[in-house]
């Protein structure tokens, strides 16, 4: 074996045992990043002197961003090979410690959301080695999974806020009957639908501001997400695009060698003719 073929095995040994990173699009890593910013949000509003139907309200949402968190490490670790080059390298270790919900035997998890700054460096470097030109380009073409994420996460957080503001106001008046965060997260979810059964609703002057944008804000996501889910359901249809775009150009016609022929014979009979017109001709004397 000479040294150049010893060192493409090498090459190729190394190429087949590199490790394998699952790769996301710019749409999911952008939603990440922001839920991630939002859950750190969250954990500076948990360090408030908030009451304990607001806490309750505020940890509800906070572990509903765990659960979403837990999936995308199940989904990294999943698709990595060796699980190692995530778990370890990746320090995938602190997406999970970021991920515990505080419930249960984990009520100390909120001590370690700060772990979740490791996945907010590593998705922004991703996203920082793009150029604008690339992102823009990258929204073009992949524009039915942003408005999908987009929606998704404009939906949750116009729920979450609405349902914790809607609660801090609503309990300050004697006549509220949106006291829990139960009633605060059941209020937001029928009013975003536009349903509005009524047994909840506020009384104060900002809880019922706050109604009317979480109305026309459900509006707007209620829509997307059905012409969303109507664009899934419904195959686009070949029969639109245009028949020249795939048809081949259409070929010059033949010419026919008969009809030549036959013009052929008739300019030789006009020929004929008029000589025989110029014979017939008396001749001039002079």
């Amino acid at each position: 074996m000479t040294r150049e073929e010893g060192a493409e095995g090498m090459t190729a040994t190394k190429t087949a045992t590199a490790p394998v990173m699952r790769e996301h699009g710019n749409s999911y890593n952008i939603f990440i990043l922001v839920l991630t910013i939002y859950s750190l949000v969250l954990m500076v509003v948990l360090l408030l002197p908030l009451d304990e139907d607001t806490r309750t309200a505020v940890n509800v949402w906070d572990n509903a961003v765990c659960v979403i968190f837990l999936i995308d490490f199940a989904m990294n670790l999943y698709g990595s090979h060796p699980k190692r080059a995530y778990f370890i390298s990746a320090r995938g270790w602190l997406d999970l410690l970021g991920s515990i919900p505080s419930i249960g035997v984990f009520q100390l998890g909120a001590l370690l959301r700060l772990a979740r700054l490791s996945r907010l460096g590593r998705i922004g470097r991703q996203l920082g080695g793009q150029n604008g030109k690339q992102l823009v380009t990258d929204v073009l073409s992949n524009r039915g999974q942003y408005a999908t994420f987009i929606t998704i996460l404009l939906g949750g957080m116009v729920l979450s806020v609405s349902s914790i503001i809607v609660l801090q106001f609503e309990s300050r008046s004697p006549d509220a009957n949106i006291t829990t965060g139960g009633d605060a997260l059941w209020w937001a979810i029928v009013t975003i639908t536009t349903v509005g059964y009524g047994d909840f609703y506020p009384v104060t002057f900002f809880g019922r501001l706050t109604g009317v944008f979480v109305m026309f804000a459900g509006v707007g996501i209620i829509g997307a997400l059905a012409s969303i889910l109507a664009s899934l359901l419904v195959a686009p249809s070949s029969s639109d695009e245009p028949a020249t775009e795939d048809a081949p150009s259409a070929a010059p016609p033949a010419a026919d060698p008969g009809s030549t022929g036959a013009i052929v014979a008739e300019l030789a009979s006009l020929r004929a003719e008029i000589a025989a017109m110029r014979a017939a001709l008396p001749v001039d004397p002079h």
